[in-house]
């Protein structure tokens, strides 16, 4: 028997560092603002593409990737915290994290593409809602985001804690796909064919894309041209 299982399969790795950066990126176009809104809107798009992607690749991809194993671990937080967890994957405060950052995230985009801040930005489904709706959930997006530093701040403190204590790289099973088994019934990744992940890439393509055409449709025609003066 290998020492080693495989763990997170490659569409399920490459999501993780994209959703990493397109998260860091579009909270620091958000902060600084200005000119940069721009990219702030194009991020917010990536991400609600990734946010797609993974929410239909916890059906069709592989063991460890899916919810129904994230979901399952959820209940063990008992058996975790009493040290006898023996599954690998996410264990119980793994998937717990990964409930509320997919959550926090996923409020984030929803709220960007019905927010406006009246001057640099305005989300491409803003004409869907009030202005009294979009108002709030603008002041909710903004608040939300210190909610979402402190989850962000959370997940690198437990991956530093796993690293130097435990002595268990979470980062390089993430950049490997593999993992040290650490008892003899773990079992490796089953499933996550390379055909589904372009089903559900183009899925999520797909609803990006649908946001943009309905932003377009929704968009006031372009001003009358000014009369001219014959003198």
């Amino acid at each position: 028997m290998s020492s080693h299982i495989k763990l997170w399969d490659a569409p399920l790795r490459v999501f993780h560092w994209l959703f990493g950066v397109a998260v860091i990126a579009s909270m620091v176009t958000g902060w600084l603002g200005g000119g940069l809104m721009v990219w702030h809107g194009r991020l917010g798009l990536l991400v609600l593409g990734l946010l797609v992607f993974r929410l239909l690749w916890g059906f069709v991809g592989s063991t460890y990737a899916r919810w129904s194993r994230i979901l399952g671990a959820t209940c063990g937080v008992k058996s975790y915290l009493q040290g006898n967890w023996r599954e690998a994957g996410h264990n119980p405060l793994g998937a717990l994290s990964v409930l509320a950052m997919l959550g926090l995230v996923g409020f984030q985009v929803v709220s960007g593409l019905l927010a406006t801040d009246d001057i640099a930005f305005q989300g491409p489904l803003f004409a869907l809602v009030s202005s009294d709706t979009s108002d709030w959930l603008t002041g909710l997006h903004r608040q939300a985001k210190w909610l979402l530093v402190a989850v962000i701040g959370l997940h690198l403190a437990a991956i530093a804690w796993y690293t130097l204590v435990r002595r268990k790289s979470l980062v390089r099973a993430m950049i490997a796909g593999r993992a040290k088994r650490e008892h003899p019934g773990q079992q490796d990744a089953q499933g996550g064919p390379l055909v589904a992940a372009v089903l559900v890439l183009a899925l999520a393509v797909g609803t990006v894309w649908g946001v943009q055409s309905v932003a377009g449709w929704m968009a006031p025609p372009p001003a009358a041209p000014a009369p001219t003066l014959d003198w």
